[in-house]
């Protein structure tokens, strides 16, 4: 076997004479002692002396136990005594464990001669199915190199006994395990079985009591600082002595104030706990042993349940055991249906309590910052108030437009303009064919001059008749000749104003023939314009004359041209599948960069309101047509 440090390997050899070679009275003691041993710390105690005896000359042992690979080791027996084993068998002990393999330490080539040490130590593993359970290190007196080989080999010969006890207890364990979970399952399911809280608690402590072998089996759940009862094995009793029950809830009460086990009469083995009311059930309704475990669900400690036995029959490990899984399996479920079970507004109330608990108690801070967000929220869209201002598709229009239109019937002889054109005031548009009239001037031009003549012959005859009659068709040819003249004069189509030309383009008529009032030109002044707003059926209410806006235009959007409403029409217009009115509104200012059809948006100021109700003003309007629709 290998060593370390100051270690050397055991050569081959054969080993000293043992005193353990002779069977005396001790040795059969030792063997009748590890062959009876129930326990595993009495199995290890008597392995460990057993192993001093067989290999003789040990001065001091120690076993070291642990979890398998994840430990914590420590002693789990010495030898010859319950005295710590010493720094130098814990060093070579820690040695053997780490490097998983056995270690020899101050080894000397003689009996008798001096060494590093004043006695030789020796440590092996045990290893159960390559999993480190512990060592055993020994001091021994007068050990040579040749010694070792021997001790070795029976430290490995007697781990395997320890290798078939440890098996035999994880198989125990196994079982005990097993059987653990199907009797939690089996109550589990017989929980489940029941819809009602109480049932179901009648039907597992009558259960409990009998599985278990006890004499009374209770069952109690916290409500507000207290435990109160909810079921005892023995039914007949819960009604009538209200005296138990309180003392079985301030039983319950230190379980769950405590949130341990606990049992009465203590155990000298167990941590100290209060069994002050546990001696008082005990003492006032003569239970012999009480053992109270609390249940625990979400968190919490929610109840317990108290088991019940005489004197003579105290509860084992085991049984412990037993009873504290199947409290854990049960918790959770009663807990959820004690839970169910209530009134709607008990819930209800618990629930709010439970929410204030967890806002104005410790931790949940992230439902503590919420909270505070919201709150901040609330508070400030309650004071916060901002501009609510509606908004609508908007042109401009000149204030005053004109539109030109043709005089009388004729055909188109010239135009001098098109849109866009700026013109002044008198400048001409368009001209039209004026031959026709001027030759129907001329025409009654010469009816007029041979009336003239006629009247004079008929004046020199003294015929006043007839004068008469030529002198009214000498004011009807005067009246056709004025007639003729003026629209002569109109022919010529001249700007009325200074402004500009926002449609009629004649370029493509010229010689065509136009209609007396057929549309020629349409004029806008250049100093003054209205702006004129499409807004939505939905917003009209809020318009009035007087409100002021603001307006923004697709080609100057870095602008901004205030203006005056001045009045709506009642008349809804169909825009894009959506009704509009049209309003009009005065702007507060010229700029010569406008130009009559530009377009862009518009606002108007209604009022300040808060900015919840501006934000939500939409939202809310078809929330309440949509609510009113359906209302019957």
């Amino acid at each position: 076997m290998a060593a370390s440090g100051d270690s050397s390997a055991a050569n081959t050899g054969n080993a000293r004479p043992s005193e353990g070679a002779r069977v005396s009275i001790f040795d059969q003691a030792l063997w009748k002692q590890f062959g009876e041993a129930s326990g595993t710390d009495e199995f290890v105690s008597a392995w460990l002396a057993l192993q001093c005896r067989l290999i003789g000359g040990v001065v001091r042992g120690v076993v070291v136990l642990g979890e398998s690979e994840n430990g914590p080791y420590s002693p789990a027996a010495t030898w010859p005594d319950a005295r710590a084993p010493g720094k130098e068998l814990a060093e070579i002990a820690e040695l053997a464990l780490a490097e998983r393999r056995g270690v020899v330490q101050g080894l000397r080539d003689e009996p008798g001669l001096p060494g590093p040490d004043a006695n030789c130590r020796v440590a092996y593993p045990f290893l159960v199915d390559d999993l480190l359970l512990g060592v055993v290190a020994l001091e021994l007196e007068d050990v040579t190199r040749s010694d070792v080989r021997s001790v070795m080999r029976q430290l490995q010969w007697g781990a395997g006994w320890l290798e078939v006890m440890m098996r035999r207890e994880e198989s125990r364990s196994k079982e005990a395990a097993g059987k653990r979970t199907a009797m939690a399952f089996d109550l589990v399911a017989s929980a489940l079985e029941h819809e009602r809280f109480t049932a179901a608690c009648v039907t597992l402590v009558g259960e409990l009591a009998t599985q278990l072998d006890c004499d009374q089996v209770s069952l109690g759940f916290r409500q507000r600082r207290h435990v109160v009862v909810a079921a005892l094995s023995d039914a007949a009793l819960f009604g009538k002595r209200m005296n138990l029950v309180r003392d079985l809830g301030a039983a319950m009460d230190e379980a769950v104030d405590q949130g341990s086990v606990l049992l009465y009469p203590q155990r000298p083995d167990w941590e100290y706990r209060v069994v002050r009311s546990h001696a008082e059930l005990a003492s006032r309704h003569g239970a012999g042993t009480i053992l109270t475990i609390p249940l625990h669900s979400a968190g919490r400690f929610c109840g317990a349940v108290s088991f019940e036995r005489g004197a003579d029959r105290p509860f084992t490990d085991d049984e412990i055991e037993l009873c504290d899984c199947i409290a854990t399996a049960l918790g959770p479920i009663l807990e959820e249906k004690r839970r169910n079970d209530r009134l709607i507004l008990w819930k209800l109330l618990e629930s709010v309590r439970l929410q204030l608990v967890r806002l104005f108690g410790p931790r949940h801070v992230g439902r503590k910052i919420a909270t505070a967000a919201a709150l901040g929220l609330i508070a400030f869209f309650s004071f916060a108030t901002g501009e609510y201002n509606l908004s609508a598709p908007a042109k401009l229009e000149g204030k005053t437009q004109r539109t030109l239109v043709a005089p009388f019937d004729g055909y188109l002889a010239a135009e001098y303009a098109r849109p866009g054109a700026i013109v002044s005031q008198g400048d001409l548009l368009v001209s039209l064919d004026n031959r026709d009239l001027m030759l129907e001037r001329l025409r009654w031009s010469a009816r007029r001059q041979e009336s003239l003549t006629t009247f004079d012959r008929a004046h020199a005859r003294g015929e006043r008749a007839e004068a008469r009659i030529v002198e009214s068709q000498i004011a009807e040819a005067d009246a056709q000749i004025d007639l003729l003249g003026s629209q002569l004069e109109r022919s010529q189509v001249m700007a009325p104003f200074d402004g500009i030309v926002i449609s009629g383009d004649l370029s493509q008529r010229v010689g065509t023939a136009v209609a007396r009032g057929d549309s020629l030109f349409v004029l806008a002044p250049l100093d003054s314009y209205r702006v004129v707003l499409e807004v939505d059926e939905r917003d009209i209410s809020d318009v009035q004359p007087g409100q002021s806006g603001r307006l923004v235009l697709a080609s100057l959007p870095e602008d901004v041209f205030p203006y005056v409403v001045e009045r709506t029409t009642p008349i809804a217009e169909a825009r894009e599948g959506r009704n509009a009115y049209r309003v009009e509104a005065h702007l507060n200012a010229v700029d010569p960069r406008l130009k009559p059809g530009m377009g862009g948006v518009g606002k108007i100021y209604v009022e300040d309101r808060l900015l919840i109700l501006v934000w939500t003003a939409r939202l809310v309007d078809w929330m309440r047509l949509t609510v009113w629709k359906w209302l019957p």
